[in-house]
């Protein structure tokens, strides 16, 4: 098995319980209700949906369309009875205006010409559609995490923005996530970067469940922070969620 197959199967295996799915579930629950309201049937594109975490929150708001680079992923993905195909964020094999939203999630950390994903994501995007693209927040958050997971960057909020209207589209939101986590993330990571793990870097063990008790305490804190969020903007955290949309011809 090799490391990206690893890294997969740890995430397929946690997703369903573990609090930073569950977390962002909600969190991406409440943009898509803001976003998408009154309507529940859209046309969704989730580009580089890996193992298919997100595929149900998003069929409550239309009819979802996804790819992965990934054979692996996908293998997994396919249990949510989803429509898939294997595919390349910066060559999207769907005609342009095709979607009436267009969403990635903790993908764009990882690419090497994330410009040229995001000109691939709009163009498929009809005009007056909406995006969702989440990403990784803040170098100090950087640690074995990232190491693990390949990121070539971590974003902050005026990176992303420039990144979103270099494409043509009007931001409407950049949101901080996982505020309540961030501090205690920062020191983890501090010390990670500070004493680095000697021998072969194993899959990620951020993506493993902890144990019950601690589970859901970490869950009810990221859920009260979501309810929070909704009226209060986080001042920092570990991952970004920007909300933009395509202008009308």
């Amino acid at each position: 098995m090799d490391d990206s197959t690893d890294r997969l199967a740890v995430t397929a295996r946690a997703q369903d319980a573990h609090f930073w799915f569950v977390g962002f579930r909600r969190f991406l629950q409440d943009h898509l209700t803001h976003a998408a309201a009154p309507r529940t049937d859209l046309r969704i594109l989730d580009c580089g949906c890996g193992t298919g975490a997100n595929l149900d929150v998003l069929g409550r708001f239309g009819r979802v369309y996804a790819f992965d680079v990934s054979d692996v992923g996908l293998r997994y993905a396919r249990r949510t009875g989803q429509s898939l195909v294997r595919a390349d964020i910066t060559r999207i094999p769907f005609a342009d205006a095709a979607f009436d939203m267009v969403v990635s999630f903790d993908v764009f950390q990882m690419l090497p010409d994330d410009r040229r994903a995001l000109a691939e994501m709009a163009r498929v995007l009809r005009p007056g559609g909406t995006l969702l693209l989440s990403a990784a927040a803040l170098e100090a958050l950087r640690g074995d995490h990232s190491d693990v997971w390949e990121e070539v960057r971590r974003y902050t909020p005026e990176m992303a923005r420039r990144l979103v209207t270099g494409a043509g589209l009007a931001v409407l939101d950049v949101s901080f996530l996982f505020a309540t986590l961030a501090p205690l993330i920062y020191l983890v990571r501090a010390a990670q970067r500070r004493f680095p793990p000697a021998g072969t870097q194993r899959a990620d063990a951020d993506m493993r469940v902890p144990p019950p008790p601690l589970n859901r305490v970490l869950t009810w804190t990221l859920l009260a922070e979501a309810a929070l969020a909704r009226h209060v903007p986080m001042p920092f955290g570990s991952s970004l969620l920007v909300t933009a949309r395509k202008p009308r011809i």
